[in-house]
């Protein structure tokens, strides 16, 4: 009989084991895997196959730290993001940046995000007066809308722009949500709009007091992708975000430890291997 190597039975084995569920082994990924475009698994415990850059320049955008190598997506991430990028420059509202969205191939990141993983999310800032910046501009800052602590807003930043900006990208059909501070979408409540509907997509989140995360649904053919639950019914501006409060959120149970990841879809150690 022949015998099978260490080596060999490893190999065979280390699908089973759910060897793709390690962040490291994503983000030294430094491309797409070839074959059809497929977001797999969820938001948060998922893979991209045949993923797209975003170019980092386009009409109404630029593309920030680009260093990170975080700017992949599925092609309708993509698509979604250039249309923005031309309606906000149809509307001059200024120059939308564009910062993290997905690995190449997806799957965990080691820092930053826990999400940000089936190539379906993206980090839009919430300024729009900064200008074209040629080359690296790993060192530009985003600049807070409001203060997550004292829940107040920075009314020296904050204009009606970012509230056009957030409406435009919201009532898309393609978003599913979009995580905001929940002092920003208070502002957003509490402002003059003739459709309210796409303030339900708005969902209040930690942080997120100087950029806004759009979480896209699904795309149409993805049969291994995991949509989240539809948002509440309303526009979310009532009991629901007063909750959101820091005088409420201490009374919330704070967590126990962190933790664990969810292996990952089995398909995503193909994902991994693939070329």
């Amino acid at each position: 009989m022949r015998l099978i190597s260490l080596a060999a039975l490893l190999a065979i084995l280390a699908p089973m084991q759910g060897i793709a569920t390690t962040s490291n082994a994503w983000s030294n990924i430094p491309a797409p895997s070839d074959g059809e475009a497929e977001s797999i698994g969820g938001y948060a415990n998922g893979c991209l196959n045949g993923g797209e850059a975003l170019p980092a320049e386009g009409r109404g955008y630029q593309v920030v730290r680009l260093s990170r190598n975080r700017y992949y997506g599925h092609p309708a991430l993509i698509d979604f993001i250039q249309d923005l990028g031309n309606r906000v420059a149809d509307k001059n509202l200024g120059l939308m940046l564009v910062a993290d969205m997905n690995q190449p191939r997806g799957g965990p990141m080691p820092s930053g995000h826990s999400s940000h993983q089936s190539g379906l999310d993206a980090d839009i800032w919430l300024p729009l007066d900064y200008k074209r910046i040629d080359g690296k501009r790993d060192h530009l800052k985003s600049v807070a809308m409001a203060d997550r602590h004292k829940f107040t807003m920075n009314y020296d930043a904050w204009s009606d722009r970012q509230g056009e900006l957030i409406r435009l990208a919201a009532e898309d059909p393609r978003v599913a949500r979009i995580f905001l501070n929940p002092r920003i979408k208070m502002e957003l409540c509490n402002m003059e709009w003739e459709d309210r509907r796409w303030l339900r997509k708005i969902r209040p989140w930690f942080k997120h007091h100087s950029h806004f995360h759009v979480r896209l649904k699904c795309p149409q053919g993805n049969a291994a992708c995991k949509n989240q639950a539809p948002p509440p019914a309303g526009d979310g501006c009532g009991k629901e975000l007063a909750e959101w409060h820091p005088d409420k959120r201490k009374l919330w149970k704070k967590s126990s430890g962190k933790k664990s990841r969810p292996p990952l879809p089995q398909q995503c150690n193909q994902v991994l291997s693939r070329k």
